[in-house]
C-alpha cells in the first residue's frame, strides 16, 4: 500500500493551492483521512480529518480557510487551501487509518511555499 501526495509547489499568499493524495494497493477500507503539515524547526501538526461519513474537524489554523475532502471510488484525499499565509510554509503529508495491518499510512510529504 502507498499513499502518494502531489501538489506541492510555491504560491504567493493570499492565494490558493490544492493538494491530492492517492491510495494505492490491497487496501480494505480507509476509515479515518488526515492532512499534517510540518513547517521548518516546527513539530508535525494535524490540521484536517475527514472521516468516512464525510465529517470534518481542522486545526483552528487553518479552519475558515482550508477544506478537506475525500473521493472514496478513488481512494483519493485532497486539501483545498485559501488566502494562504507565509506561515502556510510547510511540508504537507498525508495520513490514512485503516482496517488493514498496518492501521497508519503516511505519505511522503509535499512541499508547499508561501511567499510574501
Amino acid at each position: 500500500v502507498q499513499l502518494q501526495a502531489s501538489g506541492g509547489g510555491l504560491v504567493q499568499a493570499g492565494g490558493s493551492w490544492r493538494l491530492s493524495c492517492a491510495a494505492s494497493g490491497r487496501l480494505t477500507s480507509i476509515n479515518v483521512m488526515e492532512w499534517y503539515r510540518q513547517a521548518p524547526g516546527k513539530e508535525r501538526e494535524l490540521i484536517a480529518a475527514i472521516n468516512t461519513s464525510g465529517g470534518t474537524d481542522y486545526a483552528d489554523s487553518v479552519k475558515g480557510r482550508f477544506t478537506i475532502s475525500r473521493d472514496n471510488a478513488k481512494r483519493t484525499m485532497y486539501l483545498q487551501m485559501n488566502s494562504l499565509r507565509p506561515s502556510g510554509t510547510a511540508v504537507y503529508y498525508c495520513h490514512i487509518v485503516t482496517t488493514d495491518w498496518p492501521f497508519h499510512r503516511w505519505g511522503q510529504g509535499t512541499l508547499v511555499t508561501v511567499s510574501s
